[in-house]
């Protein structure tokens, strides 16, 4: 169940209550007239069955609602109502498959941002990767990659590229490349602080390591481990079921491939800076690619959902 919040001018409140009090996913629906005070107008509630966002939402968008006034939706925790039980069974698919795409591309705006946090997390994320390399710890190169917040806005490439938004797009793209070349400078500085204190020799990074040797050694299962952590991701963000990124974090070497190539450059290993480099283009583009076909394929079945609802909402007002 979602709770839908809408401020309203007066002139089209009258058109709101008409889109949403014939819609048989709505279980509860109030106005307060003259409540908003900006935009100067009504304020509008209502209780929607999840799988329905999407098709209500799409008519208040029409109706020119989010031009003169807002749409929020927010997510209602616990509710017990026989009206909205009604309304979720009259709602054609699952509510926790559901993909809400105003909530979607709203979070692909936010995780996409160039924001100092992300770039810290990043730097911080790609320092401890180094860390790892040197002392060959796995244990350490999973948390830095727990650590790295970049799924974010890896995912929000599909959404830019699904929901054709071009902005959202360059946006995403701005942000990886700016935060990677962040963290791979700080990296290399530091790395080049610890040789001249001696703390980190050649030998360190060149040497056999048995259990970080993977990050700059890419192979074909490399891209189909980033193919299917990035499905499960998109899946876990798209439904809220978030419990599953942590998995997708730990599964997909981008973080600790970036750390690799500032330790190359710090110490002009070649062949480790190819090694990375090209795991981390292998990584980056099997999640893109993932979440691009994965919101796409759902992009196919909630249209169609939407469009049997249309139908259903018809029928529902049609004069018999």
């Amino acid at each position: 169940m979602l709770r839908l919040r809408i401020s309203s001018p007066s002139g089209l409140t009258s058109a709101v209550l008409d889109a949403l009090a014939g819609d048989p996913a709505v279980s509860e629906l109030s106005v307060v007239r003259g409540a908003s005070l900006l935009p100067d107008g009504d304020v509008v509630t209502a209780s929607v069955a999840r799988e329905a966002a999407n098709h209500l939402v799409d008519r208040l968008r029409e109706l020119g609602v989010q031009r003169e006034g807002s749409l929020q939706l927010e997510p209602v925790r616990a509710w017990t109502s026989d009206r909205g039980l009604a309304a979720q069974r009259l709602s054609p698919g699952s509510g926790a498959d559901t993909v809400v795409w105003a909530d979607v591309t709203q979070q692909a705006y936010e995780d996409s941002e160039a924001s100092w946090t992300f770039l810290s997390l990043v730097t911080l994320a790609t320092l401890i990767a180094g860390v790892a390399i040197v002392l060959d710890s796995q244990i350490l190169v999973i948390g830095a990659m727990v650590i790295g917040p970049e799924f974010g806005a890896i995912a929000a490439l599909g959404v830019a590229l699904v929901r054709r938004r071009w902005g959202l797009l360059q946006r995403s793209l701005r942000t990886l490349g700016l935060g990677f070349a962040v963290g791979i400078a700080v990296t290399t500085v530091a790395a080049l602080v610890a040789r001249a204190l001696g703390w980190v020799t050649v030998a360190d990074v060149t040497a056999a390591r048995p259990d970080t040797g993977f990050i700059y050694t890419p192979d074909r299962w490399s891209f189909v481990v980033a193919l299917i952590a990035a499905a499960a991701g998109v899946l876990a963000l798209t439904s809220s079921r978030v419990g599953g990124l942590s998995g997708v974090f730990i599964s997909v070497t981008t973080i600790p491939a970036a750390a690799n190539i500032a330790l190359g450059i710090a110490f002009g290993v070649g062949h480790e800076i190819v090694g990375s480099v090209l795991q981390l283009v292998v990584n980056l583009t099997g999640m893109a690619v993932a979440g691009w076909l994965t919101l796409a394929v759902q992009d196919a079945v909630w249209s169609r959902v939407s469009a049997s609802r249309a139908r259903l909402v018809d029928r529902l007002r049609s004069p018999r």
